[in-house]
């Protein structure tokens, strides 16, 4: 499976941004998804969790009510639909497909396996 991310870019405080990863490959249905983003001088963190069927999904808490993570498998393509922007936003934005335990709603990821090359989001106050 190769992803690559895209919908990055320059938004202002409080707007809304879309991020798309598209898959190649057939296989792209069988996998659960993640969005993870990297600011400068900080660690890799989760951003969004989204199942196979679409049918759940898991938020980190700083972006809970804000963003909202979709799939389109006949298209191959998940969603991250980015609103209310903060600065503390700003990062690069990776997908990637996820192994995961879905336990309470929560997503337990237990491991990586394809990485997209990310795309750059920045908000400005």
């Amino acid at each position: 499976v190769q992803l690559q991310a895209s919908g990055g870019g320059l938004m202002q405080v409080g707007g809304s941004l879309r991020l798309s990863c598209a898959a190649s490959g057939q296989t792209f249905r069988r996998y659960a998804m993640g969005w993870f983003r990297q600011a400068p001088g900080k660690e890799r963190e989760f951003v969004a969790a989204i199942s196979w069927s679409g049918g759940s999904t898991d938020y980190a808490d700083s972006v809970k009510g804000r963003f909202t993570v979709s799939r389109d498998n006949a298209k191959n393509t998940v969603y991250l639909q980015m609103n209310s922007l903060k600065p503390e936003d700003t990062a690069v934005y990776y997908c990637a497909t996820i192994f995961v335990i879905w336990s309470d709603d929560r997503a337990k990821i237990r491991g990586y396996d394809y990485w997209g090359q990310g795309t750059q989001v920045t908000v400005s106050s």
